[in-house]
């Protein structure tokens, strides 16, 4: 079967709604500002065929900013399903995504209140911790610029070469899309002013049909460390098969091979050290190219766990805003850790994942 990627500049904007009912198009940005040491993510997924779309607000502030210097650093988060009718936009709750041009430049504005975590881990029992949590005002208005070309696309299969049926049951994302970028622009939570100069992140895209569920468990690490190198790879792994490991990402690194900007991740050793809560504190990974081996250490210094049900299973999401070293380069990106929760216990973390 012959198959390729399709990665066209049309495939950066929204894609045809389809009749699986659980469609989903979802666009996501990370960013990390060293100058100011705030960093963050920001999500939404359109599910039109369901009538709303998934909006995520997260930002990690810096330590320090309430109770003290050894106070855990508070995250600012608000999460809605706001209704829409059709799919012109990622434009809901608040929360709006342009692309200002393909592969080049978006736009993220915020304009809604978020819920200040003092401990960023009540978001474990979301109900409670919306109500006995303050709310601020936000407001959130970055530009993300690319600092390398986009990786993945969209199977396509050649002419004369069947399409294999997609179950909607079992899917997560047909097409996918990454690219670091640079990001600056201004945030405020309350009464305090963030002017990101210095910031860099990743943004992923996805389309297609999409269940949380479809995954026995993931872990996605992302990272830039300095504007000449950057990596995003995931490893994850299957209910049928426990021993099995699909590895996939791609990696940059400007000094050893130029502006060219990607190369593909050919194999990933993960290890990942837990608290008594199943939370990521270190990662350590060794991220092997075509001709290079790459150790990386990871500082999980703000987790803030996310949940999702469906038909009686359910799903964790760890966000850890992590620090990232890999010899003498020092950055910042996220860690994220999805589990299948089977009898109080995140299914990847019993082999160490």
């Amino acid at each position: 079967m012959r198959v390729r990627l399709r990665l066209d500049p049309e495939d950066d904007l929204l894609h045809a709604v389809e009749d699986a009912s659980n469609f989903n198009e979802s666009r996501y940005y990370n960013v990390f500002d060293p100058t100011v040491g705030l960093g963050g993510w920001v999500r939404m997924g359109n599910r039109p065929n369901e009538g709303y779309a998934e909006m995520t607000v997260c930002l990690y502030l810096p330590a320090g900013t309430d109770g003290g210097e050894d106070a855990v650093p508070p995250v600012a988060f608000m999460y809605k399903r706001p209704q829409i009718s059709g799919h012109e936009a990622h434009d809901a709750g608040g929360l709006r995504f342009e692309v200002i041009e393909p592969f080049v430049e978006h736009r993220v504005t915020y304009d809604g209140k978020v819920c200040v975590l003092a401990e960023p881990r009540a978001m474990a029992e979301p109900r409670t911790a919306f109500t006995t949590n303050p709310h601020e005002p936000c407001t959130i208005d970055l530009r993300f610029r690319a600092v390398g070309r986009p990786w993945g696309g969209e199977p396509e299969w050649e002419d004369g070469d069947e399409r294999p049926e997609i179950d909607p049951e079992t899917s997560f994302a047909r097409g996918h899309t990454e690219q670091h970028m640079a990001v600056t622009g201004a945030v405020t939570v309350g009464d305090r002013a963030f002017e990101l100069t210095d910031g860099l992140g990743l943004r992923d895209h996805s389309w297609g049909p999409r269940y949380w569920q479809s995954v026995w468990w993931y872990r996605w690490l992302t990272a830039n460390l300095g504007p000449g190198m950057g990596f995003a790879l995931t490893v994850a792994g299957s209910q049928d098969d426990p021993d099995a490991r699909r590895k996939h990402g791609f990696l940059y690194d400007t000094a050893r091979y130029g502006d060219d900007r990607w190369v593909p991740i050919r194999d990933v050793d993960l290890r990942s050290d837990y608290d008594g809560e199943w939370f990521p504190r270190e990662v350590h990974v060794t991220i092997t190219t075509d001709d290079h081996a790459y150790e990386v250490e990871g500082d999980v210094w703000s987790t803030i766990p996310l949940r999702n049900r469906r038909e009686g299973m359910t799903t964790r999401i760890t966000e850890g805003m992590t620090t990232w070293r890999s010899g003498d380069l020092t950055g910042a990106g996220l860690s994220e850790y999805l589990d299948q929760v089977i009898d109080g216990v995140p299914v990847g973390t019993d082999v160490g994942i």
